[in-house]
């Protein structure tokens, strides 16, 4: 199958495509906050920036898009039918760079919590968080 959208077009659309403060990184912060917990944001000097600090716990979390991380098993990971090698390559590094930072903070014994996006999905269409 050949993409339907031009180079341009697609680098367009693609450079749209955030990283931090994405809406389910919105929707985590704003229900642990209003729960009472105080964390920090993306911080540099942990491998992998994660998404939230909880230093007061150790713990450290990371919100992954099920796309960008190959949530194997979720509907909504699906490689595009155009481009499939890229793809398949650039999540197996992605996959491959997420399993290094997890064992690299354990090492560090910080707790690691990943959160995905399809489980947000799931929590927003039966109305707990806004």
């Amino acid at each position: 199958m050949v993409d339907t959208l031009t180079t341009e077009e697609r680098s367009k659309m693609m450079s749209k495509i955030k990283s931090k403060n994405t809406a389910p990184e919105m929707i985590v912060r704003r229900y642990l906050h209003s729960k009472g917990f105080r964390y920090r944001l993306h911080d540099k000097k942990l491998p992998g920036k994660p998404d939230l600090i909880l230093p007061k716990y150790n713990t450290v979390v990371f919100i992954h898009g099920c796309f960008w991380h190959g949530h194997e098993g979720c509907k909504y990971y699906r490689i595009p039918k155009s481009n499939t090698d890229y793809w398949i390559r650039k999540i197996e590094r992605n996959s491959i760079r997420d399993r290094e930072n997890q064992q690299l903070l354990w090492d560090m014994d910080w707790k690691v919590i990943t959160v995905w996006d399809c489980e947000l999905k799931k929590i927003q269409n039966i109305g707990v968080v806004n």
